[in-house]
């Protein structure tokens, strides 16, 4: 994990100033609500089905907030769900990805927008 960019703050910092510092937190609670329900539509559809639809959208909603990695790896994801090559899909990378980006953006979310 160690060089990795994990989250792109000069989007995020973009991202704020576009929206504005009073509507910025509830802009991040709702990225952080539509990913986790598309998160539970990928853990529950087992034959998945709607696999490329949902990581197109967790790529698009990650990019906006600069979750790069975890984008990227939804990019990835996207791309062999098109394939037709699902199982070619690394569900728990691009899940770990997520995990590791939100703890990483909570904990420097102060000291990246100061």
């Amino acid at each position: 994990m160690r060089g990795t960019v994990v989250i792109n703050w000069t989007r995020v910092i973009q991202l704020r100033d576009e929206v504005g510092a009073s509507e910025f937190g509830e802009v991040v609670q709702i990225f952080f609500d539509e990913v986790q329900e598309a998160i539970e539509r990928l853990n529950n559809d087992t034959a998945r089905r709607d696999l490329e639809q949902n990581l197109h959208f967790l790529k698009g909603s990650a990019l906006s907030l600069g979750f790069d990695r975890f984008s990227r790896l939804c990019q990835d994801g996207e791309r062999n769900a098109a394939a037709g090559n699902p199982a070619e899909v690394d569900l728990p990378a691009i899940l770990t990805a997520y995990d590791e980006s939100r703890r990483a953006f909570q904990a420097e979310l102060t000291a990246n927008l100061a």
